[in-house]
């Protein structure tokens, strides 16, 4: 589905092209860790995905979370050594705009199963 895509490995290049935001030294804010933040991001939009696609198979809603759990499983890896941190402003801002990249990915299959 997504995670298997040509699209996917493109952004986890991207991601890992990205890494030195994760290296920052800047003042870390908010209450949440990364990995928190990490699942805050991507639940809300997998919600959004369902909510703008009310007629989804159920089978498809499933793949969808299942495929969202290896998005959050590959992010989790590639930060193992940060994960446990709060993160920065610019690492949120980072991490919103990756998610919401993903995101689009999702949006583009779930068009072309629905």
């Amino acid at each position: 589905m997504v995670v298997e895509s040509d699209g996917y490995a493109a952004l986890v290049e991207y991601f890992v092209e990205s890494l030195s935001v994760f290296s920052s030294t800047d003042d870390k804010i908010g209450s949440e860790t990364i990995d928190e933040l990490v699942h805050e991001l991507v639940a809300s939009q997998i919600m959004v995905i369902c909510e703008q696609n009310k007629d989804m198979p159920q089978k498809l809603r499933f793949e969808v979370m299942s495929e969202a759990d290896k998005v959050v499983s590959d992010l989790e890896e590639i930060l193992s050594s940060v994960w446990h941190q709060k993160p920065t402003f610019s690492q949120i801002n980072f991490l919103d705009e990756y998610v919401g990249l993903v995101k689009n990915l999702f949006d583009s299959v779930v068009s072309e199963c629905a």
